[in-house]
């Protein structure tokens, strides 16, 4: 792929930025490349909707991005749950989806039938689901094991000073408080992720329960969202959930360690995430690395992906080529200068396997059978 392999992030970046808005920025350099790549000075909104665990990351990623296009471009993002996300790319409401869990082979199928080409999954960050408490008393790290959450997720260990809780927490005197565990109530793709480790980690779980975007909860009350379920385990004490990290950060909340499948305690971290990542990725990126094997890797983690149509003249949401092409370039800088918003807001970087990956599917784009995405593509490698 045009030597992609020998081509880093920070490169790609830069590139992006000169073939985009011209060298020193001036106005009649902006000029001279909006009339290369076919460009016009009309103000485009780009409307997107799905995972609520990227919402911040993405919403950040629109206000820099209406920026960098001198307004002339505006994302405008529904933070709505992977489910709502998948249901309303599927229904072509939206210009893209995003989700925490892939396409399935059945939805695939039949956005293919429907559309005449591909639904594309590309990975735009690292989702790291972290286990979310409110114990009075206690701040973050408290360390936990996957049998331990299975058990408490199942209804088993009820009591903060469990035993089993205490026996991975010498020295914390746990009080006799009883554990009230929060799940999400809508379709999410942090569910999938924390249900996916769980399924691989307990074979009564995966038996009983099994993963998805929705299950039906052995115990438990439900929150809307990460919103949702960060505001109960705020508000209650004895509380437990699971919310992205970056949640977690921004509602300045208690999250626990975890033991790994090499029996290491991984605090949650940008570096243990990306180390979680660090696997051979299939094509269309549709993978999951819960209870990953990396020596050092966080356990509960994902991708979150943007879902887009190869063929955008068959999304009904799209109006126009404009809108079209004005999508992909947000994308692309999505993927290259966008990332540097990453850890700033409690996010992982993609991993430069993720970016080829996805710039292989870019090049697939089109519009009424022409390869837009290649074309914009060439004025950055």
């Amino acid at each position: 792929m045009k030597a992609m392999k020998t081509i880093s992030l920070f490169f790609i970046s830069g590139l992006l930025a000169l073939s985009f808005f011209g060298c020193g920025g001036g106005e009649g350099s902006r000029n001279g490349a909006e009339q290369r790549s076919g460009r016009s000075s009309d103000r485009v909104d780009i409307l997107g909707a799905g995972a609520s665990f990227p919402a911040p990351l993405v919403t950040a990623m629109a206000d820099e991005y209406r920026g960098v296009t001198s307004n002339r471009v505006t994302v405008n993002y529904q933070s709505i749950g992977s489910g709502g996300g998948i249901r309303q790319f599927v229904e072509q409401t939206i210009m893209f989806g995003m989700t925490e869990a892939f396409l399935s082979d059945d939805v695939m199928q039949n956005v293919e039938a429907s559309t005449g080409g591909r639904a594309f999954n590309m990975p735009i960050t690292l989702a790291d689901v972290v286990t979310t408490y409110n114990i009075p008393g206690f701040d973050k790290g408290l360390v936990f094991s996957s049998d331990v959450l299975v058990d408490i997720y199942m209804g088993n260990i009820t009591r903060w000073n469990d035993s089993r809780i205490t026996e991975l927490n010498p020295g914390k005197d746990l009080p006799s408080l009883p554990i009230t565990v929060v799940h999400r109530s809508d379709g999410s793709g942090t569910t999938n992720i924390w249900t996916s480790y769980f399924s691989r980690v307990s074979d009564e779980w995966r038996g009983r329960v099994g993963y998805g975007t929705s299950v039906n909860w052995p115990v438990g009350v439900g929150g809307n969202g990460n919103e949702g379920v960060a505001g109960a385990v705020i508000n209650t004490p004895g509380a437990i959930g699971y919310n992205s990290l970056s949640y977690a950060l921004l509602n300045d909340m208690s999250y626990g360690s975890v033991l790994n499948a090499s029996g290491n305690i991984i605090e949650p971290s940008f570096e243990a995430t990306t180390e979680a990542a660090n696997i051979d990725l299939p094509e269309d990126t549709r993978i999951l690395f819960t209870n990953t094997p990396a020596e050092y890797g966080y356990p509960i983690a994902g991708f979150a992906w943007m879902l887009v149509y190869e063929n955008l003249e068959n999304n009904n949401a799209i109006n126009n080529r404009q809108q079209a092409e004005e999508l992909v370039r947000f994308l692309i800088w999505s993927i290259t200068d966008g990332q540097e918003l990453s850890e700033t807001l409690g996010y992982a970087r993609l991993p430069m396997a993720a970016v080829e990956r996805n710039i292989a599917m870019i090049e697939e784009v089109k519009w009424e059978g022409e390869l837009i995405g290649k074309e914009l593509l060439q004025d950055v490698l």
